[in-house]
């Protein structure tokens, strides 16, 4: 991992989507854990933004902000049929402050299937001396 670069990747994962992501701050980390996410099943690549989503969020651990905000993303797609095209996360005293560019689902290709969850298994978000690094499995 490059010093300040951010990306994700899936990798492979028997029957559901898993995604590293790193950058060097842990909301971008975390922001980029979720495009990967979504990238897993939706092509967003000519997507239309709809409108902006604004959520706090809360957890007491890194690890919770992650799932908090997968799960955000799931709930989304599930009510609204929306997903985000872009992630912007501050942090706050009690979480995350969130706003996702949202663009509609039924408007862009579905390349794999709908997430159902996060996965607590292998769930993983720390620093180091290159930045941020977070893996998460989202169940299908």
């Amino acid at each position: 991992m490059a010093e300040r670069s951010a990306g994700y990747r899936t990798v492979p994962h028997t029957a559901d989507v898993r995604v590293e992501a790193w950058a060097p701050s842990r909301e971008e980390c975390i922001a980029q854990a979720v495009l990967g996410a979504v990238n897993g099943f939706l092509d967003t690549s000519a997507a239309r933004p709809v409108r902006t989503h604004h959520c706090q969020l809360r957890g007491d651990t890194d690890e919770d902000l992650l799932v908090a905000v997968v799960d955000e993303v799931i709930f989304r797609l599930d009510t609204d049929n929306e997903a985000p095209i872009a992630v912007d996360l501050t942090p706050t005293d009690a979480g995350l402050d969130a706003r996702m560019t949202m663009c509609n689902a039924a408007e862009v290709p579905q390349i794999g299937a709908i997430p159902k969850a996060v996965s607590l298994h292998e769930l993983l978000i720390d620093a180091g001396p290159d930045g941020w690094r977070c893996s998460i499995t989202v169940d299908v």
